[in-house]
């Protein structure tokens, strides 16, 4: 990543708790053209395999993730980062956070659908190591609009580096 230090903005990733909601909301709000709401996003994380994470720079919701959590794969269904937050670094920890639950004996890939016309997200997720594995046709409920299928797969090197910066993260 070609972000510069001054420009970077630490966070603390934490479990989602009901009192983020509202900058969630917002964060959501800001990001997409066909949001979630309040209740699409509380349907989710009642299910016992969904998992709400927020990103937290200063004390501030800057960022969140939506993930489920299957036999073989973690399936991100929501992820974004306030727009005062981009290019941070802010995206790229959370997404460490996720590789740092993969391993070879179990959940060994993460697989999302990011939108055709959404190219910034397509390239944040390729720099990132994601690959589209495919192309899924009328995907969304709310438009006509296609969806790319992305994937990243476990290796250990990439295990190593999100742990190596867990760790210089905690020292640090």
């Amino acid at each position: 990543m070609t972000t510069s230090a001054k420009h970077q903005a630490p966070v603390h990733i934490r479990w989602m708790i009901r009192r983020d909601m509202a900058e969630v909301l917002q964060i959501e709000d800001r990001s997409f053209e066909f949001s979630w709401s309040e209740e699409d996003f509380i349907r989710c994380l009642r299910q016992r395999n969904c998992i709400g994470m927020i990103a937290e720079h200063n004390e501030r919701v800057v960022g969140f993730m939506i993930y489920e959590l299957h036999r073989n794969r973690l399936h991100v269904l929501n992820f974004a980062v306030h727009p005062d937050f981009r290019r941070r670094n802010v995206g790229t920890q959370m997404l460490r956070k996720l590789v740092s639950k993969l391993s070879p004996q179990r959940r060994s890939r993460i697989m999302l659908e990011v939108r055709e016309t959404n190219l910034d997200a397509q390239l944040f997720f390729r720099d990132c190591g994601f690959k589209a594995v495919s192309l899924l046709r009328d995907f969304y409920e709310d438009t006509t609009e296609d969806a790319y299928l992305m994937q990243f797969r476990y290796t250990a090197a990439a295990a190593e580096a999100a742990n190596t910066e867990q760790v210089r993260r905690l020292a640090g």
